[in-house]
């Protein structure tokens, strides 16, 4: 081989890369940029149902809250009568309102421990199916609000009843 062919061979690559553009590669937009890669979101999704299995746990929570009205106002009123007629801290007639404000505090429990069911009922349906259908979700809310409007008005009963006694 001739000694100007090779070398001409060996310079080749040499010369082509030489004819590289020099600077930093271009920031215009390429065309795969211009695809939008977000997915369009449904406005309104489906609503679906409720269970049946919950739609029931839901109403028997709801009707246990109910359920403890009558026996909480039956003990209101002998804590709101003993405790209007309570002494002095300690004496007995302040022990007896006391008694009868901590019989109301356990009945209040009732309708603390049916909200409690219905967190429980909320979570259970959450761990099972790590999605609550919009339907379900209103169907929780709803139980949790009644049950809340009967657990502010009982705790209102027991404050007032306990700042009487001074506590």
């Amino acid at each position: 081989m001739r000694p100007t062919l090779c070398l001409a061979i060996l310079l080749a690559p040499l010369a082509a890369s030489c004819a590289a553009p020099r600077g930093y590669p271009s920031l215009a937009p390429r065309a795969a940029e211009a695809i939008d890669p977000r997915v369009p979101i449904e406005a309104t999704p489906s609503p679906g149902t409720v269970d049946a299995r919950t739609a029931s746990a839901l109403a028997a929570a709801v009707a246990s809250a109910h359920g403890g009205i009558s026996g909480f106002e039956q003990l209101s009123g002998a804590a709101e009568a003993l405790s209007a007629a309570a002494g002095a801290a300690q004496s007995e007639s302040w022990i007896a309102a006391q008694q009868a404000l901590s019989a109301l505090v356990a009945q209040h429990g009732v309708t603390t421990a049916a909200a409690a069911d219905i967190d429980a009922i909320a979570g259970d349906r959450i761990d099972a199916t790590r999605w609550l259908v919009p339907a379900t979700r209103a169907a929780i809310e709803a139980a949790a609000a009644e049950v809340q409007s009967i657990n502010t008005a009982q705790t209102a009963t027991i404050d007032r009843i306990a700042a009487r006694l001074g506590r």
